[in-house]
């Protein structure tokens, strides 16, 4: 089966164990979202899957692949983005270069998200936090990756862009994998793999249509 997954998966933070021993699937292509309160996982699992964090038992497999030995670049190199909560931008550069840094011409940026438009000769640390969401997703849309991993990705968004970027989301040919806290008003009705966590478990798997918002 096409996509990313986790096989019984540990990952440890020094004599704290985050995640016990999990299973999940995404499918390729598709949307899997993540859902869990702080402290339940979902930013770990993330990381497991990109590999920027290594698991100490299980496995990640990627298109029927063993990966879990695969190093976070490599992976990159192959085709996944890793979209985090915090500092997903270079501050320090523009909105332009951010994006020629994913890709020469970024006009499918622009038309993703017009807002940035007017913004591009501004350095990215200066944008709101929801502009800065906009960006980052707009470079993982240019690399025209094969597994698209977000740490909330409407973080800041007014409900508008927030319903904008699902929609751009659930549109990519890829693998595509959030983590939410709760299930966003724009998933009711698509069709999505949910994934609820607590406490380093898997405690619902199924799909979107089966939960009600929170």
């Amino acid at each position: 089966m096409n996509g990313i997954s986790l096989r019984q998966a540990r990952v440890r933070y020094g004599p704290l164990e985050a995640l016990h021993g999990i299973t999940l699937t995404a499918p390729a292509p598709g949307l899997t979202v993540l859902l869990g309160r702080n402290g339940s996982g979902r930013t770990t699992t993330l990381r497991a899957l990109a590999g920027t964090v290594q698991l100490t038992d299980g496995r990640v497999v990627w298109d029927g692949t063993d990966v879990t030995r695969v190093p976070a670049d490599e992976r990159a190199r192959r085709g996944l983005c890793l979209v985090p909560e915090r500092q997903a931008v270079f501050g320090s550069l523009t909105v332009r270069e951010n994006l020629e840094l994913a890709a020469p011409a970024y006009d499918l940026a622009l038309d993703a998200y017009p807002q940035l438009a007017p913004l591009l000769a501004r350095r990215a640390g200066t944008l709101s936090g929801g502009e800065q969401r906009m960006l980052a997703l707009s470079r993982a849309f240019l690399a025209r990756a094969r597994v698209v991993l977000v740490d909330e990705p409407a973080q800041g968004m007014s409900p508008a862009v927030a319903a904008r970027t699902y929609e751009l989301l659930a549109a990519l040919d890829a693998c595509v994998v959030v983590a939410e806290q709760r299930l966003p008003p724009a998933l009711l009705g698509r069709t999505a793999i949910v994934y609820e966590l607590r406490r380093g478990t898997v405690v619902f798997a199924g799909e979107a249509a089966e939960l009600r918002p929170r």
